[in-house]
């Protein structure tokens, strides 16, 4: 017997042979459709992983006219050459069907963000925010006035500080007289005198006030590149033997700079400047009680630029140390004590940190 011959290998297809399948018109019957033509196919083979619409219609048209519905009507020769038209156009109608589709969905976007009316939202009266203004709690005043402009404008106004301290004001608290009914008639700092009487009065800022500690447990960072306006020392008589002494130093703080010029923020209107003029603006005094008295260089015009609170030598109290310069030291960068006054004060008894509106906080009468 002759020997079988091998099979002739079958050819391996290239890996790049792989041709897009194409619809023919004359493949259109229920028992050609391939699994190639549905959407789990292979996305090399079929790109658009569907069933083409020329196809899926030319299917459905078939099945019509098996079952005899009203598509029989039509002639299959008809139905084929329609579908065979419209199967070379199919990539392009998908093409424009999904840029329409995109397209729709950005507009349907667009309107929802679009106001219909056009407006930017109702406005109503200043006398409305007047109105509101006089229900709103002492801590609530800055959150109203960022509702709006309007909103902002009326707590400028000095009927609006003139309401907030009827509502508070009390004949058991204690005010000094500046702060007193007959004296708050006057427009000049009227702002500065209602949130100063407001630490009297109003128990929520009175008891904040009266929590602070002797010695802070952190050390006041603040004061960083302030000017010393003033300074001064007196001696205190207490429960004690000795006197203690105490030393005093009014501070400016640095306002912070803008990029921009323009960006200065709101100013209040030009007939309620006198409402809130304020000489003691962004000022605040630090308070230091010694037991004996220590001599302090001259700093007043210089800058402050370093605060340290330490332990003293003794164990038993505690030492500060503050440098000025000339110059304030820019961020980042570490003071050079060679070229500052230091002033070391031990042993100390208390340090405080008085803002402007402290009750403490010393302030002209005239203000």
């Amino acid at each position: 017997m002759a020997p079988r011959g091998r099979p002739a290998a079958a050819a391996m297809p290239k890996r790049g042979a792989r041709k897009r399948l194409k619809f023919r018109a004359d493949d259109v019957c229920s028992e050609r459709v391939t699994v190639a033509d549905y959407a789990n196919s292979d996305p090399a083979v079929v790109k658009s992983g569907r069933v083409k619409k020329a196809v899926a219609n030319a299917v459905q048209q078939e099945v019509k006219s098996l079952c005899g519905l009203e598509a029989s009507c039509v002639p299959a020769e008809e139905v084929l050459s329609v579908s065979g038209e419209s199967c070379d156009s199919s990539d392009e109608m998908d093409t424009k069907e999904s840029i329409n589709g995109r397209t729709a969905s950005r507009k349907k976007k667009s309107k929802r963000h679009k106001d219909p009316d056009g407006g930017g939202g109702e406005e109503y009266p200043i006398d409305i925010w007047l109105l509101l203004a006089s229900y709103i709690r002492p801590e609530d005043i800055v959150r109203f006035s960022l509702i709006c402009k309007k909103a902002w404008t009326v707590t400028c106004t000095a009927a609006f500080w003139t309401r907030l301290y009827r509502r508070h004001y009390s004949l058991d608290a204690y005010l000094p007289l500046r702060l007193r009914p007959e004296s708050m008639e006057k427009l000049h700092c009227l702002r500065a005198c209602v949130i100063r009487s407001l630490y009297h009065m109003y128990e929520p800022f009175a008891s904040r006030v009266s929590r602070n500690p002797a010695i802070p447990d952190s050390t006041p960072s603040t004061l960083k590149n302030s000017r010393c306006l003033l300074f001064w020392c007196k001696k205190i008589e207490g429960n004690r033997q000795e006197a203690m002494w105490e030393f005093n130093f009014k501070f400016k703080k640095q306002s912070p700079r803008f990029k921009s010029k323009c960006c200065k923020g709101l100013q209040p209107p030009i007939q309620y400047e006198e409402v809130h003029t304020n000489p003691d603006q962004d000022c605040c005094l630090l308070q230091i009680t010694t037991f004996n008295f220590i001599f302090v260089p001259i700093v007043m015009g210089m800058t402050f630029t370093l605060f340290t609170i330490n332990v003293s030598t003794d164990m038993r109290h505690h030492r500060v140390r503050l440098v000025f310069q000339d110059a304030p030291v820019r961020n980042g960068k570490k003071p050079r004590l060679d070229q500052g006054v230091q002033v070391v004060l031990d042993p100390v008894h208390s340090v405080r940190l008085l803002d402007w509106w402290h009750p403490q906080y010393p302030f002209s009468p005239k203000a």
